[in-house]
């Protein structure tokens, strides 16, 4: 069985504790965790803490399962810009080898070719990744992740420049191949209707921190959404069993600027 768990993870840049503390309950295969809080919380940097690409403080805890395949950890980035000259499929074949022998199986273009029709993908697999929208370069760098086959796959805001489609796309697929493959998949999200709906967990980071840990519904609350996101808003659930969240409105705090004082800058 996959599984991860973090004891007091910390990132420092310079002299600045960017995370501080993180530790969580074991986090299993076959589960989506979604990773929420406000910006600059220090979300990035906890992902890169745990695929190794930061030191820190803290120890990762995996699974004996996790430790003994191949690809462990894989990092999907917020940032899917790139100046490489590859087309989509031979960007995938890349990700594919990593670095070992060109030469490449059937059984291993069976796989990518899976991987680009589960996410629909087939029409620009000849196309240069230079000539992608910003949304299709996320695509790619999704299926560049999953060809590599990881039971840990870290996902820093995968469906940002993805239409309503598409983002319900991914992430049914997702939620789908976590269990289909025992893969724990931790994806970083700022639409909380989406982490209801596709995850069974999530964690809150606020400020470096992590404020709270466990199963989505019980976590993702009116005292959350009051207290994390500043506004005034309600878990309502709908006929068919998933709850959504219903915003009335921002929490004014006595600094923020007005629309009054706005146009008086004008």
């Amino acid at each position: 069985m996959t599984s991860l768990q973090l004891e007091n993870i910390g990132v420092r840049y310079g002299d600045t504790d960017v995370v501080s503390g993180v530790s969580t309950p074991v986090l299993r295969g076959g589960e989506l965790t979604a990773v929420i809080g406000p910006n600059a919380a220090g979300k990035s940097s906890l992902f890169k803490r745990i695929a190794g690409l930061v030191k820190g403080p803290g120890v990762i805890h995996l699974s004996a399962a996790a430790q003994a395949a191949e690809n462990a950890i894989c990092y999907l980035p917020q940032d899917t810009s790139t100046t490489a000259i590859l087309t989509v499929y031979e960007s995938v074949i890349l990700a594919a080898k990593q670095g070992s022998s060109w030469k490449v199986t059937g059984r291993e273009l069976q796989k990518i070719d899976a991987v680009l029709n589960a996410l629909r993908m087939t029409d620009i697999a000849g196309r240069n990744l230079g000539q992608l929208s910003g949304g299709q370069r996320q695509l790619a760098a999704i299926a560049q992740a999953l060809v590599r086959e990881p039971k840990i796959l870290l996902m820093d805001e995968p469906t940002s420049a993805l239409d309503l489609h598409r983002q319900i796309d991914v992430l049914s697929f997702m939620r789908e191949l976590a269990t289909r493959r025992n893969m724990a998949v931790l994806i970083a999200l700022h639409d909380l209707n989406h982490a209801l709906r596709y995850c069974q967990n999530v964690m809150v980071v606020v400020d470096g921190r992590m404020i709270a840990c466990g199963a989505t519904h019980d976590i993702i609350t009116q005292d959350l959404l009051r207290d994390v996101y500043r506004v005034n808003a309600r878990i309502e659930r709908c006929s068919f069993g998933n709850s959504h969240v219903v915003i009335d409105g921002p929490i004014h705090d006595h600094a923020a600027m007005s629309v009054e004082d706005f146009a008086a800058c004008a």
